[in-house]
């Protein structure tokens, strides 16, 4: 058998973690692109990380440069495979002892959407777009999270195909709703070995009967919030929505509580707050019931909106009969949810700082395997926060040499200097791998893992946008 052409290393560390997918690619031009690609992800860019952004070349006219084009034909027309590099991306956060899965943490799911223009691109539509507010034309992808709130990471992601792509809309066997699509993945990542305490979502996945019977199959708990006028049936004389069933519950005080018992939440930053929590009784809801509802705010006589949460969870009442899933009590519940955040906090990091949306490409299989290169450098920065300090790497390239900024005429701040970021710039670096990229995690998280002392600077980004 004839040995493999040796690859261009990719710069630092890099190379290492790089190496460790080289089995999955067929020839030295998928080694090659796999680290560029990875490589101009990660390094410091100064506008939208489209291919000629990550091959360091000029929009638009430098588009036909080789490696432009060779980077454009790894992604759209190369012949490997997104599913297996993820595959092997979770492999490796498994084996390590820092990011293993365990039964304390969650699957955090949810969908976000960017926006594009036309009407060629794979998956587009006009829909709503979580990132923008409002309804427009663009792709949504529906993605899991695993966290335990100390380190939090992607596990898949599939983008949601619009009815109208679809011969018979949404009567076609082919259609899947975003809950259908969230349940088959947090499925995926239970056997994937990714095990949880429960799966979380917000009230966007409680209202379809699909997504609770999907997770029940998979044998998942879950804990999702209820939108609190939500209607449900009960007799005339009983609550019938969330909000009401809270107003239900005997409150006077913080010294005489009634039904509310404190629960303690602890923050990253290391502070706590006392919250109430409750168990509620509304329809087929109960403490006793199959299906609990869980009342938690900061002000059970006031009920702010945004300080209250409505949470449903087929995880047992502690007092109840045996279930499939262990009992739990209110605190543990408030703190699973607690944990749904860590989400939101990835798409700022993988869309701010890692190009999710970045790319131009049309084909459903090349924005499958760009969202997936973008989760690899994101796993890439926990790989390397956690490995022990190395030398410097004289040897490796500049991506980006002292000749100006690529847009504009506001200065590149300089490269980092310390080994370990003790505060981020308001413009942070995202990589420079000539130093061991401790700044490449700093800057994706302003205040680093729980074990890490938190920087004292804001974290801010500007970025031009399409």
């Amino acid at each position: 058998m004839t040995s493999r052409r040796p690859c261009p290393p990719a710069p630092g560390p890099l190379e290492e973690y790089a190496a460790r997918f080289d089995d999955l690619f067929f020839s030295l031009a998928q080694r090659r692109g796999f680290r560029e690609y990875l490589t101009g992800l990660l390094a410091p860019r100064e506008r939208n990380k489209t291919i000629t952004c990550l091959a360091g070349a000029e929009p638009v006219a430098g588009a036909g440069t080789p490696g432009v084009q060779r980077l454009q034909f790894f992604l759209s027309e190369s012949p490997w495979e997104a599913e297996q590099i993820n595959d092997r991306r979770l492999e490796l956060l498994r084996e390590q002892s820092a990011t293993a899965p365990h039964d304390g943490g969650v699957i955090v799911i949810d969908d976000s959407g960017d926006r594009k223009d036309g009407t060629a691109t794979a998956n587009v539509g006009r829909q709503w777009l979580g990132r923008l507010g409002k309804t427009d034309n663009g792709i949504v992808t529906v993605t899991t999270v695993w966290t335990d709130g100390r380190v939090y990471y992607p596990l898949h992601a599939t983008p949601y195909t619009p009815a109208h792509h679809f011969a018979r809309g949404r009567s076609d066997p082919a259609f899947r709703t975003k809950p259908q699509l969230s349940a088959a993945l947090a499925a995926r990542g239970k056997e994937a070995g990714f095990g949880c305490r429960a799966v979380v979502a917000d009230c966007a996945y409680s209202v379809s009967d699909d997504w609770y019977l999907a997770l029940r199959e998979a044998g998942l708990a879950y804990v999702v919030a209820l939108k609190p006028h939500r209607g449900t049936w009960a007799p005339a004389d009983q609550p019938h929505i969330p909000i009401e069933a809270a107003q239900d519950l005997t409150w006077k005080d913080a010294k005489s509580p009634g039904d509310w018992t404190p629960v303690k939440r602890h923050f990253r930053d290391g502070h706590t707050e006392t919250w109430w929590a409750a168990d509620a009784r509304l329809g087929g809801y109960g403490p006793n019931s199959p299906c609990r509802l869980v009342v938690a705010t900061t002000d059970p006589a006031g009920l702010p909106p945004k300080a209250t949460w409505y949470l449903a969870t087929n995880l047992p009442h502690p007092h109840a009969s045996t279930g499939p899933h262990p009992p739990a009590d209110l605190g543990e519940i408030v703190r699973l949810y607690g944990l749904r955040p860590w989400i939101e906090q990835s798409y700022k990091q993988i869309k701010d700082e890692l190009g999710w949306a970045d790319f131009q490409v049309r084909s459903d299989r090349a924005i499958r395997r760009h969202q997936t290169l973008v989760n690899c450098a994101f796993s890439f920065c926990w790989d390397q926060w956690f490995a022990p300090p190395g030398a410097l790497d004289a040897t490796a390239p500049d991506p980006c040499p002292d000749k100006g900024a690529e847009r504009g005429t506001r200065p590149v701040p300089p490269a980092p200097t310390a080994l370990l970021a003790q505060g981020l710039t308001s413009h942070p670096f995202l990589a420079h791998p000539r130093r061991h990229p401790q700044p490449v995690v700093a800057s994706l998280d302003g205040q680093g893992p729980a074990l890490r002392p938190a920087g004292t600077d804001q974290r801010g980004h500007y970025r031009t946008r399409h």
